[in-house]
């Protein structure tokens, strides 16, 4: 875990501008790969929504069962910033060890990017 973050952290300083930048129009494209268990709809599926994730405590939605490792991750205050969602979306594996989402993680910044800014986009973008 110390090493992905350290790699993360470098990672993300390289990738500021890109995540700053990040395009809407074309995260609603990457948002394909996560929707057969995601929404962006106040609607939990397989995976809790998504809507309104950025600024949201770490496995915070009513009514979703989380995980143990999930819950233990989000132990401390953890909240969903751009940062964090970045980095998760890099290694989910990696990042929560055990977690029960079976997604690999997403390889291009430019899609981490247009993903965060798809999902920061008002609902029914």
């Amino acid at each position: 875990m110390k090493q992905l973050s350290l790699v993360t952290a470098a990672f993300l300083c390289l990738a500021a501008p890109a995540l700053a930048e990040g395009d809407a129009i074309a995260g609603k494209t990457v948002f394909k790969k996560c929707a057969p268990c995601h929404s962006v709809e106040p609607v939990n599926r397989v995976g809790p929504t998504l809507a309104g994730i950025v600024g949201r405590p770490v496995a915070s939605v009513a009514d979703y069962r989380y995980s143990a490792r999930m819950q233990a991750f989000a132990e401390g205050g953890r909240v969903w910033n751009e940062a964090l969602i970045a980095e998760y979306l890099m290694s989910p594996k990696a990042m929560v060890p055990g977690t029960a989402m079976a997604f690999a993680g997403l390889k291009k910044i430019e899609d981490i990017a247009n993903l965060i800014a798809y999902l920061k986009a008002p609902a029914g973008y």
